[in-house]
């Protein structure tokens, strides 16, 4: 008896040319896209011919840094932050908002919130004087205190900006201008906030955010025409901040030559080798030659790498007899002698009363968590921060 065979059902993960599931995760996870100039005239065209049929894209009407609503919504709601409120109202039941100063705030999307009004929307020309004010009135301001709390003034308005941009699909070099320094902020907070309390500063949000500006810059440099002169200084920060991953490392061995030669992409790429063959040595003598802003991008893979050098040199110096000079193992780790020792104790190193180490492999132990203070270790980046204010930091002039 001959039975016949019902259609073969073929399910969607499994069609020709079908990514299996892990595929689609890690194209959806990859921080650092990767598209050929075709794949992205491709999609520029299908996002065309689809926002011609059913959606038009939003062109901000807003010339003030915050529309006139909210303004008055926050005044009505108390919800005015100090920096914004207008000089002599600060002591008010319900004080003013200066319109020079407020800045609109980030909003999540919320059901039956319309957040593509003309009049709610900042064009790209407001959202670049907008990132000028945050940067050079407030970030950069001497005068207001705490920087946590500066911190996140600024944090959240540039939030704020993101969302006026995504909503508008601003690009070219209008996005390049607002998201560079963008990310010469958050690089730099995550050096000058380190070891802050999470509840006033949380370095994984910062992290969150900072990797996806980042990312979203480094996609303007690949698919938008025309001179990026600080395309260098970024791919460098890029690879710098994330030392050691596949994805970046791949991303810029990808990269023209003529911007891989350059001294700056260089020098990252060198540190970035040491990190990976686990040469600390080498790694803490590169870093030497770094600037300040690389040197903050670079430095919360320091006590790593100083843990590393302690725990190699207890291996290699393994002995009872063996004397290490403590102001030779400070210039290998790049501190002062007195924080070299500290760090030796935090690790379980030996250092005895004739300032010498005795390294033993079987004394190294790992300090409890949270006891690497990494902040007591910033002098080879606090050394070249100098003269600099926070202002030609995040400019780039540093």
């Amino acid at each position: 008896m001959n039975r016949r065979r019902g259609p073969r059902r073929i399910s969607h993960t499994h069609r020709r040319g079908a990514p299996s599931g892990g595929e689609w995760r890690q194209r959806k996870e990859e921080p650092w896209r990767v598209q050929s100039k075709a794949q992205v005239r491709d999609v520029e065209e299908d996002d065309s011919s689809q926002l011609q049929l059913d959606y038009t894209v939003p062109r901000g009407t807003c010339q003030t840094m915050c529309p006139t609503g909210e303004l008055r919504d926050r005044e009505a709601q108390n919800r005015l932050h100090r920096f914004e409120m207008l000089a002599g109202t600060e002591k008010d039941k319900r004080p003013k908002g200066d319109p020079l100063r407020a800045v609109k705030e980030y909003s999540r999307p919320a059901a039956g919130k319309d957040s593509t009004k003309p009049s709610d929307l900042r064009p790209p020309a407001v959202l670049r004087k907008t990132v000028c004010y945050l940067i050079d009135d407030v970030a950069a301001a001497s005068d207001l205190h705490p920087w946590t709390e500066v911190y996140n003034f600024v944090f959240d308005r540039l939030r704020g900006v993101k969302q006026d941009m995504i909503i508008q699909r601003v690009s070219g070099l209008d996005c390049v201008a607002i998201l560079e320094p963008t990310v010469r902020f958050l690089i730099y907070s995550s050096y000058r906030l380190c070891g802050e309390p999470l509840r006033l500063y949380d370095p994984r949000i910062n992290d969150t955010h900072l990797q996806e500006y980042l990312s979203w810059l480094l996609d303007c440099y690949k698919t938008e025409t025309g001179s990026h002169p600080n395309q260098e200084e970024f791919q460098a920060l890029g690879l710098l901040y994330n030392l050691g991953s596949a994805k970046v490392t791949q991303h810029i061995m990808e990269l023209p030559e003529r911007l891989r030669r350059s001294s700056t992409i260089t020098l990252a790429m060198s540190i970035n080798r040491a990190f990976c063959e686990r040469n600390p040595v080498r790694l803490l003598r590169l870093s030497q030659r770094l600037n300040f802003l690389e040197s903050c991008a670079l430095h919360h893979h320091l006590v790593a790498c100083r843990r590393d050098l302690l725990l190699i040199y207890s291996h290699g110096h393994n002995s009872r007899n063996c004397r290490f000079p403590l102001d030779r193992l400070a210039q290998l780790m790049s501190l002062d002698k007195s924080l070299a020792a500290q760090m030796c104790r935090m690790y379980g190193v030996e250092v005895n009363q004739d300032s010498q180490v005795v390294f033993s492999k079987a004394a190294f132990t790992e300090p409890e968590q949270g006891k690497e203070h990494c902040k007591l270790f910033h002098n080879i980046v606090a050394e070249k921060q100098r003269d600099l204010t926070v202002g030609r930091i995040i400019h780039g002039c540093s």
